[in-house]
């Protein structure tokens, strides 16, 4: 009971903290989609561990950290906000490149990520 219990509270704690964030909208008036496409990559035999693609639209909150999914990784993930903030700022369309992990696991760089950003922005109309 009491592991259910932290595991709601630990829910709670990441909906309030998303939440804060506010939404793409409000922190991104002009972009209509948001869309990441990433490879987690892992050390070992089978270097992939996955692709995903996440789209954001103004109506979601604007929470970029990813996490870690390299089982055992504590306090990691990657934090793709400043990527989204660039992109935004220079009115941009796309971007690519690769982070790291920097969480606690047994080795030192255990996984990361290659990604590609795009950002779709509301037409003006005339």
């Amino acid at each position: 009971m009491n592991r259910r219990q932290s595991y709601r509270q630990k829910l709670e704690l990441e909906r309030t903290a998303l939440a804060a964030l506010g939404l793409v909208s409000e922190r991104y008036a002009g972009v209509s989609k948001i869309e990441f496409h990433m490879t987690y990559y892992q050390r070992g035999v089978q270097p992939v561990l996955m692709e995903r693609t996440l789209t954001f639209t103004p109506a979601n909150f604007a929470g970029f950290h990813m996490k870690c999914m390299e089982e055992g990784c504590t306090g990691g993930g990657y934090d793709l906000a400043p990527v989204v903030a660039g992109l935004a700022k220079s009115h941009k369309k796309t971007t690519k490149g690769k982070v790291y992990c920097h969480g606690m696991n047994h080795t030192f760089g255990h996984a990361s990520i290659a990604y590609e950003v795009n950002i779709q922005y509301h037409k003006l109309v005339a």
